[in-house]
């Protein structure tokens, strides 16, 4: 009776513990769990001087999303902020880039049209602050443009556009999942 306690309890530890060796044998798109590597910026809800989210961090074997937010000045054209976005190839380990918003606001307009619906939209210049990435350097200068959607209407989008050497990092988010504060004129 005793000896098959013991089975029972040893078949059960096994059984609790196989998950976290598979998972500490596996390394960065192969294993396929959440990581939140942009934790360190917040995910904003209401209305922020701007901000944004793309979705939940990857769960998935592949995946991306991105998150960031900052201050605005529309009366002096200047902006500032945070960007977070990470790409989850398989096979490959996970690619992370931090990015800080340079001073001048590119374009900002409380009239804007995109998908199809009226809406706020921001144009920003950012540079690459910190990356996994091997081939997308620090320094490296890109775009972004944040539109969001307004009267009832869910139709939010963030595009990313870089140079050839971060190319991997162009990323349009677009629906239901992504929560874009852009303030108004």
């Amino acid at each position: 009776m005793r000896r098959k306690t013991v089975n029972s309890r040893i078949a059960l530890a096994v059984l609790a513990l196989a998950p976290l060796a598979l998972l500490g044998a596996m390394t960065g798109s192969a294993a396929g769990y959440q990581v939140d590597y942009c934790s360190q910026i917040p995910i904003v809800y209401g209305i922020p001087p701007w901000g944004f989210h793309t979705g939940a961090p990857i769960t998935g074997a592949t995946g991306s999303y991105a998150r960031g937010h900052g201050n605005i000045d529309l009366a002096a054209n200047t902006v500032s902020g945070t960007l977070c976005q990470v790409d989850r190839v398989r096979h490959r380990p996970d690619r992370l880039i931090i990015m800080t918003v340079e001073h001048h606001l590119v374009y900002h307009s409380h009239h804007a049209v995109m998908w199809g619906v009226p809406g706020n939209i921001m144009k920003i210049v950012v540079r690459v602050r910190s990356s996994t990435d091997p081939g997308c350097r620090v320094g490296t200068i890109g775009r972004v443009t944040l539109f969001a959607s307004y009267n009832g209407v869910r139709s939010d989008s963030v595009r990313f556009s870089f140079p050839a050497a971060c190319r991997d990092h162009n990323h349009l988010y677009h629906g239901p999942q992504v929560n874009n504060q852009v303030p108004p004129l």
